[in-house]
């Protein structure tokens, strides 16, 4: 360890912190150690007379005004700073450091002073979540350690929001198999389009969608959906056909909606599966239910369509010498068959 000589650019208690340190290690007599001290201080910076030990050591360099623009600048600094996400090419780690460094050097050690500097390090692309969240979850902080806690919390929240034109995968939640379609393979009955099926117990490449809305967030309120197989592009949806009558093509085993890759409708609505009421954002690892309003009747087109919902159960059929679990779409009453968890694979 290196005696640093003290110019002003380091906190006061830093460097005697440093010095205290040094001279345990050495042993040295506390007068020489002071006299060690003040000969290390850069020639710009007068000592008053009498100084002899640490404690008006430490006051002397604080009074002078290297202290004060050592402060004011890193209070410039505390203002300029802005956090980045890792999404972003951030470190969340490296700022936090930075945060609390600053803080430390420009003695901004009130909560509600901390809390006002991190609040504004948020950019805008953060503000349509953190905003809502921040003051909320910041109540009753008395300490800089907690402030962080909270905000790390915030953090890795808004990490698992599903944004628009982000990589999801479908848990069908009963069954532990994903929402799935192949590229080019058809029903035999029905639309004959891409059949989709509930397939793989991991999230392989034919179980990737990506999602996509009208908004940077999904909420939960508000917000209808697209799903597009990745592979084929094909969009998730149920098909309508007329020929007498309006109607819906029909699944292959139990003869309820058909869903398929690439038909007529495709704008879907979610929920959470527990909570009817829930509000929020979207975010990986929800349960939901997912439906879509059927845009005719028997009569033709309607405004007042019926909203049926995303089902698959034990149920499988079979297209050229392999079996497939069945997905449709019901309006009978919801239950753990209707549960779907969407993951987060990649952003947008």
């Amino acid at each position: 360890m290196d005696l640093q000589k003290y110019d002003g650019k380091v906190h006061p208690d830093e460097w005697i912190n440093d010095l205290q340190t040094y001279f345990n290690i050495k042993q040295k007599s506390n007068l020489i150690n002071i006299n060690i001290a003040k000969s290390l201080i850069d020639s710009t910076i007068k000592l008053p007379t009498g100084i002899d030990n640490y404690e008006k050591l430490r006051n002397a360099l604080k009074e002078d005004i290297s202290f004060t623009v050592f402060k004011n600048a890193n209070k410039r600094k505390l203002q300029s700073l802005k956090y980045i996400s890792e999404r972003q090419g951030g470190d969340t780690s490296y700022f936090i450091s930075t945060f609390r460094k600053l803080c430390y050097n420009a003695e901004v050690n009130d909560v509600e002073e901390q809390k006002k500097y991190l609040y504004n390090s948020l950019s805008n692309d953060h503000f349509d979540y953190i905003s809502n969240e921040f003051y909320e979850k910041m109540e009753n902080i008395d300490s800089i350690n907690e402030l962080i806690k909270r905000f790390e919390e915030i953090i890795l929240e808004e990490s698992n929001l599903i944004r628009n034109g982000s990589i999801v995968a479908l848990k069908h939640v009963a069954s532990g198999k994903y929402l799935s379609s192949v590229k080019n393979l058809c029903y035999k009955t029905g639309s004959k389009l891409q059949l989709v099926f509930a397939g793989n117990s991991k999230p392989v490449p034919n179980s990737l969608w990506k999602i996509e809305f009208n908004s940077k967030l999904a909420t939960y309120t508000d917000t209808s959906i697209t799903l597009q197989h990745v592979k084929s592009n094909g969009l998730l949806g149920i098909e309508s056909h007329s020929f007498f009558f309006y109607d819906y093509r029909k699944s292959p085993s139990t003869s309820h909606t058909e869903v398929s890759c690439d038909g007529n409708e495709n704008i879907w609505d979610f929920r959470n599966s527990k909570l009817e009421n829930h509000q929020g954002y979207l975010k990986s690892n929800d349960i939901i239910n997912l439906s879509i309003k059927k845009s005719c009747d028997r009569n033709g087109p309607t405004q007042d369509g019926e909203v049926i919902f995303l089902r698959s159960h034990g149920i499988q059929f079979t297209i050229e010498n392999a079996t497939f679990q069945e997905v449709f779409c019901h309006n009978k009453r919801l239950g753990g068959n209707d549960e779907w968890c969407i993951e987060l694979i990649r952003l947008s």
